[in-house]
């Protein structure tokens, strides 16, 4: 997963409010005590869009299991004028050398953790990551979103230089989604390209992620939909969830 895709990876998402979600996640971490200037750690950066932006306000060390989404992730911070210590590591196997004031998984991070010893792994590895009383905060799509608007509903994205095939599938017994991209990108002699890109994502309910984070050892639990202050509906395409390492 995200190897030839990671080149084109920004250009799919290139309608991603990236300033709005890094400033949600600024308020998220406002909630929870965290200050400008605290240690942050960010697994699952990806290509280092929320990376440079938090890294404006916190000392970030960032970390992704994609070494070709932290290249991208790299240059993208050193033509923004940042010096980011940017780590390949599984967010399952979250490491720093010191506590960390805060941990932040956003975009989807939580939603490959396909099983629930995978999410209890990552839970337990932020939670040994953090300092007494520090701060965990993550996002993911919804069931709502996966199952709904994303499981039976093929996409087609077409541009002058790339295009691309996107069918999904919803199984309800593992509420796991298998996504399926065939990508095509214009090379200068005017042939395509093609990269395939096969991914599974798994929806979790609010109760389960809350009961995950209390058997982690987390508390003060809060759950907000779709980067709002307030409780998520129940067609909430996202949730943000906050908690506190209990010390």
């Amino acid at each position: 997963m995200y190897t030839d895709f990671a080149g084109v990876y920004d250009r799919l998402m290139a309608d991603v409010d990236y300033d709005a979600w890094a400033m949600h996640y600024r308020d998220l971490l406002s909630r929870c005590g965290v200050t400008n200037g605290t240690a942050v750690l960010e697994p699952a950066c990806g290509t280092g869009n929320l990376s440079v932006r938090l890294a404006r306000h916190y000392r970030l060390q960032p970390s992704d299991a994609s070494v070709e989404m932290l290249s991208i992730a790299a240059k993208k911070a050193r033509d923004a004028g940042l010096l980011l210590p940017f780590v390949h590591q599984d967010m399952r196997r979250l490491r720093a050398h010191r506590p960390a004031d805060a941990v932040i998984c956003a975009c989807d991070g939580v939603n490959y953790l396909l099983t629930p010893s995978a999410l209890g792994s990552f839970l337990s590895a932020a939670r040994a990551a953090l300092r007494p009383g520090g701060a965990l905060a993550f996002d993911v799509s919804s069931v709502d979103k996966l199952s709904r608007v994303l499981g039976s509903q093929p996409q087609l994205y077409r541009a002058d230089d790339i295009c691309y095939l996107w069918e999904n599938a919803w199984d309800a017994s593992s509420s796991l989604l298998q996504l399926s991209l065939s990508i095509f990108v214009r090379r200068a002699d005017g042939a395509y390209d093609r990269i395939n890109e096969e991914q599974t994502q798994r929806g979790w309910e609010e109760d389960e992620l809350r009961a995950a984070l209390s058997e982690a050892g987390f508390g003060s639990i809060c759950c907000y939909g779709n980067f709002t202050s307030s409780p998520p509906q129940p067609n909430a395409q996202r949730l943000h969830l906050t908690a506190l390492k209990e010390e």
